[in-house]
Formats: C-alpha cells, structure tokens, sequence
C-alpha cells in the first residue's frame, strides 16, 4: 500500500520541484493540507456541538465562519506577494491552509444551496479522505523541510 503513495509523490516531485528551490514545492503542499484539516475539523465541530456561536454585528446579520475564512486567504495573498524565501512560503502557506479549512467547510451547502445531514456527510467525508491521501502523500518531505529550514535547532 505504501508503495502506491511512494510512487504518488515521486510524480509529483518530478512535475513540480524546479531546479532553484528543490523540495519546497512538494514540502509546501505539507502545512496547507495539514493546517487545512485541522480547521475544517475544528469548524466542523464547533458549529456541530455550538452552532450559535457567531458574529452578528446587528439584528438579523449572520457573519458566517467561512467569511472569516476569505479574510484569511485575502491576507495570504497579499502576504504571499509582499514576502519572498522559503521559510515566508511555508509559514504563508499555514496560513493559506487555514482560510481554505474555514472557506471550503461550506462547499456542499455552496453546489446543493442546503445544509442538511446528508449533504454535510458526503462533502465533509470526501475532502477528509481524499486531503488525508494527499497528507500522507507530502508528510514525509513537508516534516523534513520543517525540521532542517524552520525548527529552531535545525541545519
């Protein structure tokens, strides 16, 4: 089974890692998918278990969690284009992980237009498994880099 996501990710790597910054394409895609699953699950269980916790700034306006998620991803971008260098790339990229988990938590009320049981299941549990392959796919380059560019004690 593990050589399956062995030959995954040397596709991968030998599509998109460029000659200048070798690995951080491939290692970048490590804090996205795992800051992103983090969120999605947290957003998933708060709004289950308190789902009236929200920003209402006046009677009637429902500032929903996926709005902050935009917010998010808007400062990411202009981050991404104002800051240069591996170790900017990969902490913008935390962050960028962050704003999708909060944005894309409402993608099946976002193609169905309903938040019901069902929905929320087939959607929530497609994007769980299929970003926890892709997880385990860039786990093992993504902690590398980490550990020899960014841990405190690294090379």
């Amino acid at each position: 089974m593990m050589s399956i996501f062995k030959k995954m990710r040397r596709s991968i790597e030998e599509k998109i890692i460029g000659p200048q910054k070798p690995g951080l394409y491939i290692a970048i895609l490590f804090p996205i998918t795992f800051s992103f699953l983090l969120t999605f699950a947290g957003s998933r269980v708060v709004s289950h278990f308190w789902p009236n916790i929200f920003l209402q700034p006046s009677p009637g306006l429902h500032v929903h969690h996926f709005t902050y998620g935009f917010f998010i991803l808007a400062a990411t971008g202009y981050l991404a284009l104002i800051h240069r260098g591996p170790k900017a790339n990969y902490r913008i990229a935390w962050l960028f992980g962050m704003g999708l988990g909060l944005a894309m938590d409402e993608l099946g009320m976002w193609l169905k237009f309903k938040d019901d049981d069902i929905t929320r299941w087939n959607y929530d549990g497609l994007t769980v498994v299929v970003l926890s392959f892709i997880l385990i796919i860039v786990a093992k380059p993504g902690i590398k880099f980490f550990k020899n560019y960014l841990w405190p004690f690294g090379k």
